[in-house]
């Protein structure tokens, strides 16, 4: 009897709205007309001023709003809830879905925003990048589809506005994109027009609003770097020599063993080339740069924008302080670390993701000794690899072969407490 009397309860109805109430059908009119509770945004609620419902004003109450509507349908009353387009498009749709199951909700397909946009332009989406940035913090989306995409289409909020993601592309070195602004879709003061970025960043755009980007084909002749391994140092804008060499940076970066969807600290970054270099690899995740010298900062700004590594956040802080906010590392590399190498290990240790690794590179044999104390008092075991290497020097009857200073680099993994072993 219990099981009856559940599935006799009504569903959730997710209706989504479209561009206006002139884009619903019949039958969506007709459910929403019939509706005891109606929960939407302000915009979307006003539309309906007719039903005769109580009303859930849907805004800063997201974390309590499955709650809110189960225990209204739990009640056997008709729920609606009002979306933007298309409610499974980043919308609400797959919001309930998650807290609430399928089984409970029913989905009402509208035209979505995204879809009137690439009508309006004329272009298909088929192949284009959708990025959600309403009332998301994660850019991790975004930054993999300026890796490789034609098309980008960017659903903005009034943070991550048009200007904001303009002045965003230009910082990370992205500039090889044109910017498409369409205003306030489907209502009389509709509005579209094409940007440069720079154009953009200063611009001051109605909401709600949609940003599409479209790559700039590359000139002829003209060429922006890509990160890769083995790069070499007059790739980067440095100090002084104070740079990871080459080969010592290939084989740390090995020693990382990488994946795209990695977060990666690379901490006492300097000229920041090991995470220029890692980005290569890690696509779809997110690389920290920690660097206290404000001057080394600068320059891992510029080798970000040299480069165009939209994925790459610059934080100055001293060690191991300016740990505490940022994101959960899988992998963490540490050039140096001096004296205070010990207690830098600890807190990265101790933020480290179980089965991640630690790679360090230092050519002091006392910051060696401490790494390998370090990491087996962590209960980590240490593993020390040596490498020496001479570069080719132009003599007057051939060359000779001068030898740069060897590098230990040691590596460990956190082992994965839940299973006893350590993950790939």
């Amino acid at each position: 009897m219990e099981g009856a009397a559940m599935s006799a309860r009504p569903v959730i109805e997710v209706i989504g709205v479209g561009l206006s109430a002139d884009d619903l059908t019949a039958a969506q009119r007709q459910t929403i007309g019939h509706a005891e509770v109606l929960a939407g945004g302000e915009r979307l609620l006003s539309m309906f001023p007719g039903v005769d419902a109580e009303r859930i004003k849907i805004g800063n109450n997201m974390d309590a709003l499955p709650g809110i509507l189960q225990e209204r349908r739990s009640s056997g009353r008709r729920v609606v809830v009002l979306a933007s387009g298309d409610p499974l498009c980043h919308g609400i749709g797959a919001f309930l879905i998650a807290h609430l199951g399928s089984d409970h909700i029913r989905i009402w397909p509208n035209v979505s925003s995204l879809a009137v946009a690439f009508a309006r332009l004329g272009q298909s989406w088929t192949a284009a990048a959708l990025v959600s940035l309403h009332g998301r913090r994660d850019l991790s989306p975004l930054h993999a589809a300026l890796r490789d995409r034609e098309w980008i289409a960017v659903l903005t909020d009034p943070q991550h506005t048009p200007a904001w993601l303009a002045g965003h592309l230009l910082e990370r070195g992205c500039h090889r994109f044109r910017l498409c602004v369409l205003e306030r879709l489907g209502t009389p003061h509709e509005r579209l027009a094409w940007y440069d970025l720079g154009e953009a960043r200063g611009g001051d755009f109605a909401q709600p609003n949609i940003a599409i980007l479209q790559r700039i084909p590359t000139e002829t002749g003209v060429t922006q770097p890509v990160p890769c391994l083995g790069l070499a140092q007059e790739a980067f804008d440095h100090q002084g020599g104070l740079i990871t060499k080459t080969e010592a940076r290939a084989v740390a970066i090995s020693k990382l063993r990488l994946r795209p969807e990695h977060c990666l600290w690379d901490l006492g970054a300097g000229s920041g080339a090991v995470s220029i270099e890692a980005a290569a690899i890690v696509t779809r995740g997110t690389i920290v740069a920690v660097e206290r010298e404000t001057a080394r900062c600068i320059q891992i700004r510029e080798n970000r924008r040299r480069f165009g590594i939209a994925n790459l956040e610059v934080i100055e802080a001293d060690l191991p302080a300016g740990l505490a906010s940022l994101p959960r590392p899988d992998r963490i590399f540490i050039g140096g670390g001096g004296k205070r190498l010990p207690a830098i290990l600890r807190a990265a240790a101790g933020a480290l993701a179980h089965g991640g690794l630690i790679v360090v590179n230092t050519v002091l044999l006392e910051s060696l000794h401490r790494c390998r104390r370090t990491f087996s008092a962590l209960g980590m075991r240490p593993e020390a690899v040596l490498i020496q290497t001479s570069r080719s020097r132009s003599m007057p009857w051939g060359e000779r072969l001068a030898a740069e200073n060897p590098v230990w680099i040691v590596s460990a993994r956190k082992e994965d407490s839940s299973s006893g072993s350590s993950k790939p």
